[in-house]
């Protein structure tokens, strides 16, 4: 297994849009679109204005055999606290990414909301 941390930054978008993330070794699937970062050797940096997403929002790099990547997050209006502010993810195992979980809809249903 390739090694690889993600770091999440949250962000407000309208409701429906959604991020789905997949990893297999140095690459990433994200909403479907592939980015294939096994090419990068130990000490390099590809610049974010390189990758054709705006899904990412900082340079990729490779330290000490480890990707770092940086993708924005998109979170709903009953976003979670793990939403709001997204602890990096770390040494992320590969299949599906798991991104906090918003809070449920009924949860921002109030009363005189209904």
């Amino acid at each position: 297994m390739e090694n690889m941390n993600i770091r999440v930054f949250g962000q407000r978008f309208e409701d429906g849009v959604s991020l789905t993330v997949q990893k297999q070794g140095r690459v990433l699937f994200v909403n479907g679109e592939q980015f294939d970062f096994s090419p990068m050797l130990e000490g390099s940096t590809l610049p974010v204005r390189a990758i054709d997403s705006d899904w990412f929002i900082g340079d990729v790099s490779c330290e000490t055999g480890v990707i770092s990547v940086q993708l924005r997050y998109p979170i709903p209006s009953n976003f979670s606290p793990e939403q709001a502010t997204p602890q990096d993810l770390l040494n992320v195992p590969d299949g599906e990414v798991m991104f906090p979980a918003a809070l449920p809809a009924t949860f921002m249903q109030g009363e005189g909301n209904e």
